[in-house]
């Protein structure tokens, strides 16, 4: 039973001071962030694959229990057709050979435009990975949110292959007008697709897309409790990743969840400890 809190991100202007502690080198903003959360969304990985001396550094700043969760490249992902891309997510793999063993899941993050007609190419891909790792898979094609037959084939499929339907919920940056540059931007960019709660593996993934106003996101993130309690109630590990429009407050996001979870995080470096030891 593990639960594992992070972020899309390990350094961010406005963290130092808060989450960071100040005049680090940004190659040391890793060893600050794993003192305080135990896992990250190494979105870094969707764009090209990180080289091995930084992956040995990354191991070397983070403790045994942390996990990186890496997006396979785009290269996979977005480009052609799954069926032909095995070659290159195994290749992946082997260049993450120093953190292979702090690999929490691999996360393929699926385009709009990869509908039903990939689902062949997917049961192929996911067949061919190491069985040893953790996948996740997340998709945006309106038909597997439609609760028809290619949802159900998806879900099937990934039931098959034990790997995990990633959970996006990004209500609460939708939940507001886009008033503010940061808003806009998310409201361009990020998925608004629904949200369907299901377990397909054995380490549910919920990626949480904030408001950067607080007060706009409890309503939304307040019912995930029970169910990520149930699910660590049934042995599962389970994965939260908050974000936020702009990611400022992000860390806080976080802390306010793990709290409510019964699981507060350490103090963050970058603050100094109130005399209760509490963040907030």
């Amino acid at each position: 039973m593990s639960l594992y809190i992070g972020l899309s991100q390990w350094s961010h202007p406005a963290w130092p001071g808060q989450l960071l502690s100040r005049g680090l080198k940004s190659t040391e903003h890793l060893l600050d962030y794993a003192k305080v959360f135990n896992s990250v969304e190494g979105n870094t990985s969707f764009y090209g694959v990180p080289d091995n001396n930084s992956l040995e550094r990354w191991a070397n700043q983070t403790p045994d229990e942390f996990r990186f969760t890496f997006k396979f490249p785009s290269t996979v992902s977005h480009q052609g057709q799954l069926l032909d891309n095995h070659t290159g997510a195994l290749g992946f793999i082997e260049q993450l050979a120093p953190v292979r063993e702090k690999l929490g899941m691999l996360m393929l993050q699926l385009p709009a435009a990869c509908g039903p007609e990939q689902l062949n190419g997917l049961a192929y891909l996911l067949g061919a990975l190491p069985v040893d790792l953790q996948y996740g898979v997340e998709v945006r094609h309106p038909a597997f949110f439609a609760k028809g037959d290619a949802e159900r084939q998806l879900n099937r499929l990934l039931l098959e292959h034990g790997a995990n339907r990633i959970i996006m919920d990004s209500r609460p940056v939708f939940s507001a007008p886009p008033n503010t540059p940061a808003l806009a931007d998310a409201h361009q960019k990020k998925p608004r697709v629904p949200v369907h709660i299901i377990s397909t593996g054995q380490a549910p993934v919920i990626r949480f897309i904030g408001h950067p106003e607080p007060d706009y996101n409890l309503r939304f993130w307040q019912p995930w409790l029970p169910r990520i309690q149930g699910w660590l109630d049934e042995g599962k590990s389970v994965y939260v990743f908050v974000h936020t429009a702009d990611n400022q407050l992000a860390p806080q996001l976080a802390a306010d969840i793990a709290r409510a979870l019964q699981r507060p995080l350490p103090d963050f470096p970058g603050l100094a400890p109130s005399p209760q030891g509490q963040l907030f």
